[in-house]
């Protein structure tokens, strides 16, 4: 089991910056990533409740981070070219860029990934979590899809088709998928994560995080 330490946060941040649009939280000063493996999303279930964190594996040893103090940075290395598949229409036009932090490593680029490694078995109902896309703030689309072994796209989120979309996860699992962003600029992404609990039936949400993507071009 992962060992958790304290998250790593606003209150070891030193500034911090003006609301950037009605419904955004503030960003605290804190962590660019721009290479390297992270969970962006990162699920624990302590004293009854959801803790969401970043797990930040691009130090050793990796660290908790309060998702409010991180920065994850999309380099224009991650720009390609939208597929004349109708299957990608998704991403936009064939032809189109779109900038992509793959579900496959690249060395180049943040390799995010959805984690429920420190969920029990036994804890929740069908002992699986349903991490939810609630507001995605930005100059585009932004979509959340796996590829199959054909190489056709299994679509998890896009925000141009209505939200919240659900991804869920077994417990102690970790995920990865291509993450899309239609254009240069800065996205801001709110999830939550929500599940009953086996004891009682009861559901439990999380408090909604914020995550931020800087795409460059």
């Amino acid at each position: 089991m992962r060992v958790r330490v304290p998250l790593l946060g606003a209150a070891a941040a030193a500034l911090t910056v003006a609301v950037l649009a009605v419904g955004t939280p503030a960003q605290a000063a804190g962590v660019v990533l721009s290479q390297g493996h992270v969970d962006a999303v990162d699920v624990a279930f302590e004293d009854g409740g959801f803790e969401v964190s970043v797990h930040d594996e691009t130090v050793d040893p990796g660290v908790e981070r309060d998702p409010a103090s991180v920065v994850f940075k999309v380099p224009s290395q991650a720009a390609v070219t939208v597929p004349a598949d109708p299957a990608y229409a998704f991403l936009g036009a064939p032809g189109s860029t779109v900038y992509v932090l793959p579900e496959v490593q690249d060395p180049a680029l943040l390799w995010a990934g959805l984690a429920t490694e420190e969920l029990e078995p036994g804890v929740f109902t069908g002992d699986s979590v349903r991490i939810r896309f609630r507001q995605v703030l930005g100059p585009d689309g932004f979509s959340l899809f796996a590829t199959d072994p054909a190489g056709a796209p299994l679509v998890a989120v896009d925000s141009e088709n209505g939200l919240p979309d659900t991804v869920t996860l077994p417990v102690a699992t970790h995920a990865h998928y291509n993450w899309a962003f239609e254009r240069p600029g800065t996205y801001r992404i709110k999830v939550d994560v929500t599940a009953k609990l086996a004891a009682t039936g009861a559901t439990v949400t999380s408090d909604p995080v914020w995550l931020k993507f800087v795409v460059c071009a």
